[in-house]
This record gives C-alpha cells, structure tokens and sequence, in this order.
C-alpha cells in the first residue's frame, strides 16, 4: 500500500519530474510529520485552555529553573517572538495569574516575568500533554526505525544553515 506521499511524487513523477529532486522525498515526509505534531500540539494545547504563543512562554520560563523566570527580553529572544507581542502574551498570562512580572533589582530598566505556582503547575501539565500528545502520534515507530530516523536529522542538522 502506497502512503500519501508516495502517491503525491508519484503524481509529480507523471506530470512533471524536473520538479523533483534529490531532497523531495525527505521535504515532504518531514513536513507531513510536522503537519501531524502539530496538529497534535494544537489539540492538546486547546485541552490545556492555552494559545501556542502561551504554551511557549510557560514551556521556556519552566525550563528555565528556580525560580522559573526570564528578563522579558530574554523570554522574546528565546520565544523569537517581538517585544510587543511577548507583552501582550505576558499580558494575558498574568490575568489568569500563571505569571507574575517583578523588577530587576539588578537592572532598573529590566522587567522579569516569573511563573506563579499556578502557572508552574500549568506549565507542567501542558508540557506532559504536549509529550504524550506526540509519542502518540509516533507510538507505532519500531524504537530502532524512532532512533534511526532521530540519529539521521542528527546528523542533518548541522548542516542547515543557521
């Protein structure tokens, strides 16, 4: 049985094969791939009453250990998100008290954006969905084909450019 995405290089080996090319299959088979994830992120992430831009923001100030807080240039550097946006998300964090901002007592003009233990509980809760939520998604991989595929991106990765 043929999948989706041998039927679609299929298709376009027919009617037009120059626009293959050596890295077509791989395209393809990742962004599928990312197509699923993300689907699954974006359900968990509805479950879990949180927008993605919110997930993020809770995910990195979590991951950021005790006290699980960011200057907020450093939460829209590591979120590449703008300063406004980071705000306004921060904004809507801290309506629902999942996160608190405080004074840099080191820097005057700096701002720091804390999780609260609610929003640390939050954050802890979102982030396991979002992992089961994925390994579901991948549950009937084989493990050595998971660690195959895991070690070949691996090894692509440093090759990207940046």
């Amino acid at each position: 049985m043929t999948d989706r995405v041998d039927q679609l290089l299929n298709s376009w080996k027919t009617e037009m094969p120059e626009a293959l090319g050596p890295t077509s299959e791989l395209g393809k088979r990742v962004m599928v791939l990312a197509g699923m994830l993300a689907e699954a992120t974006r359900k968990t992430l509805a479950e879990q009453d949180l927008t993605g831009a919110e997930f993020d923001v809770l995910a990195a100030l979590r991951r950021s250990g005790e006290p699980y807080r960011l200057k907020a240039n450093e939460l829209s550097n590591s979120l590449l998100l703008s300063t406004g946006g980071t705000s306004n998300v921060v904004n809507r964090l801290v309506t629902r008290n999942l996160v608190v901002r405080e004074p840099d007592a080191t820097d005057g003009r700096s701002t720091l954006v804390r999780l609260t233990d609610t929003g640390k509980a939050h954050a802890e809760k979102a982030v396991l969905a979002n992992t089961k939520a994925h390994a579901d998604v991948l549950d009937k991989i084989p493990a050595d084909a998971l660690d195959a595929a895991t070690k070949a991106l691996r090894d692509v990765f440093p090759h990207l450019p940046d």
